[in-house]
């Protein structure tokens, strides 16, 4: 019992020990909201810095207010006042109490400059360092990152004091550190630079950049200085070849997706079909049909499944309408390669005008399911994002069951007869017409699929085939005709090329230089990477 007693009295005296401090804030708190009435802006700056350095949750709706052209004064510059929705609420801004008989139109603006607007900015992302609220204590230690101040230093140093999230402290003590940087002691800044050097963000680069060229700065700190900025240039050129290795895997999938069937139809049937970007371009279209019926009939709970759902509608749809193309006009100009190309280039513009009437020029939005929205961190400037993450891994899996398709199943048997040899596959009873058609409509079912995979990284638009179609004839005749090893090899080969050579030479240049090369290769290597083998292609 004397226990508990003598236990009871010590958390009392905690408590009481904090309650002297409250009136004199008290005081702090209302000379402070007196002080954004001055007439000067270093004033008002000392006030709205007093204000970030109390931690009063009070303080967040004035700044706001000010902020936002809502804060306003009597006439004897005593009492401040907030203009609420519309300006006809007014209350006390130091007591939150209502003012009543008070015309809002009679009072005077509280202005504030550029300058009081950035010091705004940096105490309220100091206050919101006490939220409860996890994503907006994170949020606000990336803002006094982005303004590091030397006033946000002691609400940083309370803040990391009770902080319990891994993430959010280590943004924390980066912010804190980029706060001493400029306004710590000696000792202090160079532990900084240690801590600050040890990331790979740019942000934390241009600030070292800045104290570097102070030029009365010390010499140990400038050689600390210099050293953190090596390793951070070091690790950001990694970083660079990392990023810039993904963005082309991640285009060499697209090209691969978008390449695929036209593989197929180009190497068994020898058809130059011009209306592949369209195929992809249906794809797309269905999908944002699909997407439109769930959001329109179905529970919204069940909306992420709508891509589930696109992938084979957009696979049968289009390869329903190559099989149609096929049987109506393709098969009445086999051997006649320019007359095929002149053909499916009128179906092109003939199916991107039916888009048109349909559904009209303008870009139609397809939205990301929740998995496939956002991405990950893999280190400071080198993030992935789940959509594209998602393509990479949808693309290989098209591919892995293409091959199982080709050879592991009758069709695929009969399919590489016909390529090998049309006459003798004939010969054999095998009806090399409707392989034929289902080879085609296989071709423009991928495209299909590829056209929901491209609906994720961008709009949705009559044109959106047109943008693949030279790129995968690229992919096609860079790799081989007809040989799928080929089109992966020769899709990721451009992708990651142009990727690495963007930097340097710029996108259009660089697909320049990319067709170039491939125009020299062709030269010396007629069948691409991988030639078709067999006596169709011998012959």
């Amino acid at each position: 019992m004397v226990s508990l007693l003598r236990l009871a009295f010590l958390t009392a005296m905690v408590v009481l020990s904090t309650l002297p401090t409250l009136p004199a804030w008290a005081d702090e708190f209302s000379d402070a909201v007196s002080g954004l009435a001055a007439d000067s802006f270093a004033e008002k700056d000392k006030a709205i810095a007093s204000l970030g350095k109390g931690g009063d949750p009070r303080a967040v709706p004035i700044l706001q207010a000010l902020g936002d052209d809502r804060l306003r004064k009597t006439g004897n510059g005593k009492v401040l006042v907030l203009g609420g929705s519309g300006g006809a609420k007014v209350t006390d801004a130091a007591t939150g109490k209502e003012v009543t008989g008070i015309d809002p139109n009679s009072l005077d603006r509280i202005i504030a400059n550029n300058r009081l607007r950035g010091s705004i900015e940096v105490a309220l992302s100091a206050l919101t360092l006490f939220s409860p609220d996890r994503n907006t204590r994170l949020s606000a230690a990336q803002d006094v990152l982005k303004h590091p101040s030397p006033d946000a230093i002691t609400a940083l140093n309370k803040a990391l004091a009770t902080e319990k999230d891994s993430e959010v402290r280590d943004v924390m003590q980066r912010s804190l550190s980029a706060a001493q940087l400029f306004s710590g002691s000696k000792d202090e800044q160079l532990a900084a630079i240690h801590t600050l050097g040890t990331t790979t963000d740019p942000q934390i680069k241009n600030l070292l950049d800045e104290l570097r060229n102070k030029p009365d700065l010390d010499p140990e700190l400038r050689k600390a200085t210099e050293g953190a900025l090596a390793s951070i240039n070091s690790r950001l050129r990694l970083t660079g070849l990392a990023a810039n290795l993904f963005q082309g895997i991640s285009l060499g999938s697209v090209l691969l997706l978008a390449a695929i069937g036209l593989a197929i139809t180009f190497g068994v049937m020898g058809v130059i079909n011009m209306a592949h970007g369209e195929m992809i371009m249906m794809g797309a279209y269905t999908a944002y049909v699909v997407q439109e019926f769930f959001r329109d009939f179905l529970p919204a709970s069940l909306f992420d499944g709508y891509l589930i759902v696109a992938v084979p509608v957009a696979f049968l749809f289009a390869g329903l309408l190559g099989v149609i193309l096929e049987r109506t006009l393709i098969r009445f100009l086999y051997g006649r390669a320019l007359e095929t190309l002149l053909a499916t280039w009128g179906v092109s513009l003939i199916l991107q005008q039916v888009v048109r009437s349909i559904f009209g020029s303008p870009n139609k939005e397809v939205s990301n399911p929740s998995y496939m929205t956002g991405g990950f961190d893999v280190v400071g400037g080198f993030m992935i994002t789940w959509n594209r993450l998602y393509i990479i891994i949808f693309c290989f899996v098209v591919l892995g069951a293409l091959v199982l398709l080709l050879n592991r199943s009758r069709f695929g048997l009969n399919m590489r007869a016909v390529t090998q040899n049309r006459g003798m596959a004939a010969a054999m009873g095998i009806r090399t017409a409707w392989v034929d058609a289902l080879t085609f409509g296989l071709g423009s079912g991928i495209a299909g699929m590829a056209g929901v995979a491209l609906s994720q990284i961008g709009n949705v638009s009559p044109n959106l085939g047109t943008i693949y179609i030279v790129d995968s004839f690229l992919v096609v005749v860079f790799g081989g005709v007809g040989n799928l090893m080929g089109t992966l090899v020769g899709a990721m080969s451009l992708g990651i090329v142009n990727k690495f050579l963007e930097p340097v030479a710029g996108a259009v240049l660089g697909k320049i230089v990319v067709l170039a090369a491939i125009i020299l290769f062709i030269q010396r290597r007629p069948r691409g990477l991988f030639a078709l083998k067999g006596r169709m292609a011998e012959g």
